[in-house]
């Protein structure tokens, strides 16, 4: 591989984000529900209403973050980047106006730089769910961010 790409490994326990806008809470909890064996198997995170919502009703372990408009996508964002959660399922309401699109874009943009895998409905989502990779390692190449980092600045200077 070149110097350009590094190889990240995402484990075979994977490290999930779940989260949800306010119409589609109900349809994730349902998701969960009937995929409960196999999360039960990962480690779960999820911004703030949701993350609740899916450990009380479903009794799988999840870590909460804040909600979403108080700055819990930018926490699972942030997360991604730390190499802390490399698997997002997002059930987004298309239909409906939310007043923190900015942070959800965000989320989006990053999850797709790193590489990851993200679901944005639940046909998505019961197709990742069943891959293969769910039960064991997957590498993938993606950008050398410390080289490209490097050589933009060289660029830059003076």
């Amino acid at each position: 591989m070149s110097q350009d790409m590094v190889t990240l490994t995402i484990g075979k326990q994977k490290r999930i984000a779940l989260i949800a806008h306010d119409n589609k809470k109900q349809e994730l909890i349902a998701w969960c529900k009937a995929n409960r064996e196999c999360l039960g198997k990962h480690f779960l995170c999820g911004t703030g209403t949701t993350a609740r919502m899916i450990a009380e009703q479903t009794g799988l372990p999840v870590r909460g973050y804040s909600s979403g408009p108080l700055g819990g996508d930018q926490q699972i964002g942030a997360k991604i980047v730390e190499g802390q959660v490399d698997f997002v399922i997002f059930f987004s309401d298309p239909l409906t106006a939310q007043p923190h699109d900015p942070d959800v874009k965000a989320l989006l943009r990053i999850a797709l730089v790193y590489d990851i895998p993200i679901a944005n409905n639940r046909a998505t989502a019961d197709f990742l769910i069943t891959s293969r990779y769910m039960g064991e390692e997957y590498e993938h190449p993606v950008m050398n961010f410390q080289k490209n980092v490097e050589e933009r600045a060289r660029q830059k200077s003076f």
